[in-house]
């Protein structure tokens, strides 16, 4: 069963958040917050000085009232004023609490380009305009405190550019009423560098600002000659010696594993070394380059530490502070291949490198992953090759993305370890291990194309058995890639059948063909043995099996996606999924049949409103045959996208009497194709289409439209009245 690993406890389900925007004005803070209430998933309330009172600007302690009742409503909220002095922040960073986290964003923006846009605007709320704006920016600028995590924030967010601000509007939009995001100091550069070449110095007192024409606000103090050539030393001691030698194959990646994974961050350095070692080692004339956003970096501090000690070559391993998807623009840095700490469904959004690199690569980068892989499993990585037409290939040169996936501590996210460190530790070294030979086998392959010798140090024949010989545009397969949330009793269903090649399911095959029986040999990942643990040795899972009987266990569905949603598990060794069972399993399947019929009356019974429907899915992705029983108003939190929706709604969800008609009358099941799980979202009951769930879940509510007849035919649907 799908659903979140690990169980938040209720209080951090509840949290809301304070979001503090600091920034001059001109920075973009009231944009931003219409921005995120725009799509938001979660109430937001905007809480502005220059109308607080009724339209007219009022006061500090009027803007602390209003977001105190806010907050007391379970609505989160924006803080928007200019919050530039830690002074002006004290008070609001109070709010927070046990259910309150309070986070800063700060719009850190060229100062030219919020004068720019202070002295041209009109009408606004504060009537802040015109060429006083300047003056005013000017003065705020020169007192500005940049927050930092011990005033109280348990997030800060960076943003030096409008790329960086759309990031952080996708990041809060996309937040769901009951989603945390990871603590910590995000996007921050040094900002008081001279590296900085080109730097905006603050305005020069300017008398009768109001007279100033917008054209001529800007009075820019002129960086001298030796600041610039102090930058330019800065810069190459940063980057490392022979840093623009453009011919050395380099790979840029991030530290895997320990931002929003939470990985403890000595063991993970130690992880880095050891295997930047082992892969350099057999290596020559490249260079691995560890990339963080911030000097005060604590993993770049680590690595370099521990990189010292056994003197690796620091011509072949260094680190750098700059942004990963910038390093050619910006710090003279040519990598042709980067590394994304990617999420398992490879897919864009999130937050950090992850978000950073698919905006960066553009929707060439998403379409390209899609060709190469659908899903990741924690210590695999695989190679995305991106086309000429991406702005990353273009501005800086980057020919593939190898997207990575470690080892997760961070009981919000997919796959949680609950902090075993032994499997994590083993994972995280897959992880960066074939990371380096993806990178290997891209060099390799580099060679061969131009048809020299190999100078490298690095044959094919030395890497992994599953790396040998793939070529820069081979992904491992999708079977093996898959990734899977780790909890007891996770549903489902939406997501793809280990067991089951891709081509089998979309011919829609059947249980006695041979490439299904050549499918259900294939090995099962750790995370989908939950199910087959709890039928096999039920009493061990006591505190959620609600029966246990010689042929079948049931329990509830950890993740519920209606208000009552069961499952009923096979006790039978060796069958999986429906693509396992034969005629011979008849009798099996009517039992599970009517150990589910029994559950669902029992509930129709306590509960009359209750509608049920008793099903497989097609392609289940965890192992153990189990038949689902679920209610049909599908009231429930879990549900949250699409497959969610469809897995249970479309052809992909089999009835149960339908399954054991067709094993009586044809000796097979057909089991239908996972593309159904991404067909538009429709009603059951009278198949309106809908642009999103929260709008479909508005409907179902209302909807009074009798069940469709296909359903209510055959008994498919369990009413009290049946």
């Amino acid at each position: 069963m799908e659903g979140e690993s690990g169980q938040p406890s209720k209080e951090e389900s509840r949290k809301v958040i304070v979001l503090m925007l600091v920034g001059p004005p001109g920075s973009g803070k009231t944009t931003f917050c219409n921005d995120v209430m725009r799509s938001a998933r979660r109430p937001w309330v905007r809480v502005c000085q220059d109308t607080i009172a009724n339209g007219k600007a009022g006061t500090k302690s009027q803007c602390l009232k209003s977001a105190t009742e806010a907050l007391k409503d379970g609505k989160s909220v924006f803080i928007d004023r200019c919050n530039l002095e830690q002074e002006q922040r004290i008070d609001f960073v109070k709010l927070g609490g046990s259910l309150v986290d309070v986070h800063a964003l700060v719009l850190d923006l060229p100062a030219k380009l919020c004068i720019s846009r202070s002295v041209k605007r009109t009408g606004h709320e504060g009537n802040l305009q015109g060429g006083r704006a300047a003056a005013v920016v000017n003065r705020m600028l020169q007192k500005k405190e940049l927050p930092k995590l011990a005033e109280g924030f348990s997030r800060i967010t960076f943003c030096q550019n409008e790329s960086d601000v759309q990031i952080a509007v996708n990041v809060y939009s996309e937040l769901g009423p009951q989603d945390n995001l990871p603590s910590g100091c995000f996007g921050q550069k040094k900002s008081d560098s001279k590296v900085q070449l080109g730097i905006m110095r603050f305005l020069k007192k300017v008398e009768n600002p109001d007279k100033i024409a917008p054209e001529n606000a800007f009075v820019v103090e002129k960086i001298s000659d030796n600041e610039v050539t102090e930058g330019k030393e800065e810069l190459e001691r940063n980057l490392g010696p022979e840093i623009s030698s453009s011919d050395v194959p380099t790979l840029a990646f991030p530290s895997i594993s320990t931002a929003d994974f939470q990985f403890n961050h000595e063991k993970a350095s130690v992880i880095i070394v050891e295997e930047v070692e082992k892969f350099l080692n057999k290596v020559k004339n490249v260079r691995l380059v560890l990339v963080d956003l911030t000097h005060a970096s604590h993993m770049l501090s680590l690595v370099r530490s521990k990189a010292a000690k056994i003197n690796l070559d620091s011509n072949k391993f260094f680190m750098l502070v700059g942004d990963i998807t910038r390093l050619y623009s910006e710090k003279g840095l040519r990598c042709t291949v980067i590394a994304n700490a990617a999420n398992w469904r490879l897919k864009a959004g999130g937050g950090g490198v992850n978000a950073a690199i698919f905006s960066a690569a553009g929707q060439a980068l998403e379409s390209a992953t899609r060709e190469c892989a659908g899903t990741l499993s924690p210590g695999r990585s695989v190679i995305v090759p991106l086309p000429p037409s991406s702005p990353l290939y273009e501005r800086e040169g980057v020919t593939h993305v190898i997207h990575v996936l470690g080892p997760n501590m961070n009981p919000q996210r997919p796959n949680f370890l609950h902090n075993d460190y032994a499997k994590g530790c083993k994972i995280l070294h897959e992880s960066y291990s074939s990371l380096f030979e993806n990178f290997g086998s891209i060099v390799s392959s580099k060679l061969a194309t131009q048809k020299e010798k190999p100078e490298y140090g690095l044959q094919l024949s030395d890497l992994h058995d599953d790396c040998a010989g793939r070529k820069p545009n081979d992904h491992i397969p999708n079977s093996e890639q898959k990734s899977k949330r780790e909890g007891c009793y996770q549903s489902e269903s939406n997501k793809k059948c280990k067991g089951t090649s891709s081509a089998s399911v979309q011919k829609g095959f059947t249980s006695n063909t041979s490439e299904t029986a050549e499918s259900t040999k294939k090995s099962w990942g750790s995370w989908t043995q939950v199910l087959y643990d709890t039928a096999m040795h039920p009493d061990s899972h006591k505190n959620g099996v609600i029966e246990i009987s010689n042929d079948t266990v049931v329990l509830n569905d950890l993740y519920p996606k209606a208000k009552k949603h069961l499952l009923v598990l096979t006790r039978v060794n060796g069958l999986d999924h429906l693509a396992d069972v034969r005629k011979e399993h008849l009798h099996l399947l009517k039992t599970m049949h009517a150990v589910a019929l029994k559950w669902a009356k029992e509930l129709v019974s306590a509960d009359a409103s209750l509608v049920f429907r008793l099903g497989y899915h097609s392609v289940p992705s965890m192992r153990q045959l189990h038949l689902h029983v679920i209610s049909q108003d599908f009231d429930s939190t879990h549900l949250k996208n699409k497959k969610h929706w469809n897995s249970f709604n479309t052809g992909f969800f089999r009835d149960s009497l339908d399954v054991i008609e067709e094993m009586e009358s044809c000796g097979q099941v057909t089991l239908n194709d996972e593309k159904l799980l991404s067909t538009e979202l429709r009603c059951h009951r009278c198949r309106s289409a809908h642009p999103n769930i929260p709008r479909l879940k508005a409907h179902i509510v209302k909807c009074q439209t009798p069940f469709l007849a296909s359903l209510l035919q055959n008994g498919r649907l369990v009413t009290g009245t049946t």
